[in-house]
């Protein structure tokens, strides 16, 4: 047989040409031809993701700085990037978008699991960018007052909640402006959640605040005795007994990271004689005595207030009421609503969904007088162990008449494997601090605002 010799070269053209194209199909697709390497493909993903968390004294439970530390997590890394596990981001990114958002694209997970599965090449360290700087002590830096506990409390081994009342006084040598505070648990796994008020003394008044318990159990009865006991009325006998008190200027919860927005939202005024008054500290349940060290890092503004920030919340404690009567019982996924119609226009900046252990799903949305809707939150998996506040990309402007309302599911079936109870039991919101022990359950939806402006929705909310 003769072979014609034009008809093969042909075909090689053809073969190659279609090779190249296919490979310049690749590289339009975002996927990586040359070796999958540390320094140029992983180090970036790690760093801007998993290292916040992963390093001394972050909640992550070992560190992701370096090639070496990476190596020895490989294959557990993969593992969690594939299942989705972490890094951590409960909402559902394809509903609605936040600042900060920590959610890997297809492209990065799949760079992760070629660059284990390929043996896990360290390649060029000058491609390997910077090693990120991280302040000891701070997830966001470092704070211009550091306040520490005047003492620290002692946990007890009894397998039930703590709630606390805890005094933290500070001096300055002036006035000046808050913009927010951080709150660093010493004891990050048994630290529940914390709600604190800003203590302002008047200069020209007589008082001893510095002195006195700093410490106290939670209780409603004897509130003012408490106070008193902790120095934090005036000792001139003069009206008003009680010192200014900012409310809810301080708060935690796992995964919390306080809302830190462009200069012209938020700022409180800082007296140069004060106290952070954490009017509830909630400690879940120990079988070992522990010691906790929790402190504040204070950051100040460095721009006028010209927009204070306003909160307020749906459901337990809130505003709206919930329904139906908020029990579930024992075998049963129930869902609830909550919702509210609002009298004025706002612009609306950060949100926080927050349920106990038997939470399954959270939704919220809003819907304007004219019947649309927008897009608030949705997440599709509740998990008790990462409850960020989200701040999103830019206000979103909700006009008079506009209805927030929040959804919620829980599951106090056997199937959950977070559920208190076993056999399950019936599960309410409780009374008064009652329901904020982890055994119990809430439905809240706590959302921070300003009254509308004109541009709001133009202010980038990632911009500081």
């Amino acid at each position: 047989m003769k072979i014609n010799i034009y008809f093969i070269f042909s075909g090689l053209v053809f073969i190659l040409f279609s090779c190249s194209q296919e490979g310049n199909q690749e590289k339009k697709k975002g996927l990586v031809i040359e070796p999958i390497t540390w320094s140029q493909h992983i180090a970036p993903i790690i760093f801007k993701n998993c290292s916040p968390c992963h390093r001394p004294g972050q909640s992550g439970p070992f560190n992701l700085l370096s090639y070496t530390d990476a190596i020895k997590k490989a294959k557990l890394i993969k593992f969690v990037t594939q299942t989705r596990y972490m890094p951590p981001w409960p909402a559902d990114a394809n509903y609605s978008h936040f600042v900060g958002e920590k959610v890997l694209t297809n492209t990065e997970i799949e760079l992760i699991k070629n660059w284990v599965n390929s043996g896990l090449l360290l390649g060029d360290s000058i491609k390997q960018p910077p090693v990120p700087i991280f302040y000891n002590g701070s997830g966001l830096g470092k704070p211009d007052l550091v306040i520490k506990a005047q003492k620290a409390y002692q946990i007890k081994a009894n397998g039930t909640d703590a709630f606390l009342i805890m005094k933290f006084p500070y001096q300055i040598s002036s006035d000046t402006l808050l913009d927010f505070v951080e709150f660093v648990p010493n004891q990050r796994k048994l630290v529940h959640h914390v709600n604190g008020h800003l203590i302002s003394y008047d200069e020209n008044r007589n008082f001893n605040y510095m002195n006195g318990e700093s410490i106290s159990i939670d209780t409603k009865s004897q509130l003012v005795d408490v106070y008193k006991n902790m120095h934090i009325p005036y000792t001139d006998n003069l009206q008003p007994q009680f010192p200014t008190l900012t409310p809810n200027v301080v708060y935690y919860l796992p995964g919390y990271i306080p809302p830190n927005y462009p200069k012209e939202l938020g700022g409180y005024r800082l007296k140069k004689h004060g106290a952070f008054l954490l009017n509830n500290i909630h400690y879940g349940p120990s079988n070992k005595v522990l010691l906790d060290s929790s402190y504040l890092n204070v950051f100040y503004r460095k721009s006028p207030i010209e927009r204070p920030v306003i909160e307020s919340q749906l459901g337990t404690f809130g505003i709206s009421k919930i329904e139906p009567e908020f029990i579930i019982p024992p075998n049963q996924i129930k869902t609830f609503t909550t919702q509210t119609k609002l009298s004025k226009a706002i612009s609306l900046l950060s949100i926080n969904p927050h349920m106990h252990l038997i939470g399954r799903t959270f939704w919220a949305f809003a819907l304007t007088p004219h019947g649309d809707t927008i897009p608030l939150i949705k997440i599709n998996k509740w998990d008790f162990r990462w409850q960020y506040y989200y701040t999103f990309l830019h206000p979103i402007k909700l006009e008079v008449g506009t209805i927030i309302k929040a959804i919620g599911s829980f599951d106090n079936t056997t199937k959950n494997p977070n559920n208190p109870y076993h056999p399950p039991q019936v599960i309410t919101q409780g009374n008064g601090v009652e329901s904020m022990k982890t055994t119990e359950e809430m439905f809240q939806f706590i959302f921070t605002y300003v009254l509308y402006k004109e541009g709001d929705e133009k202010i980038n909310l990632e911009k500081k």
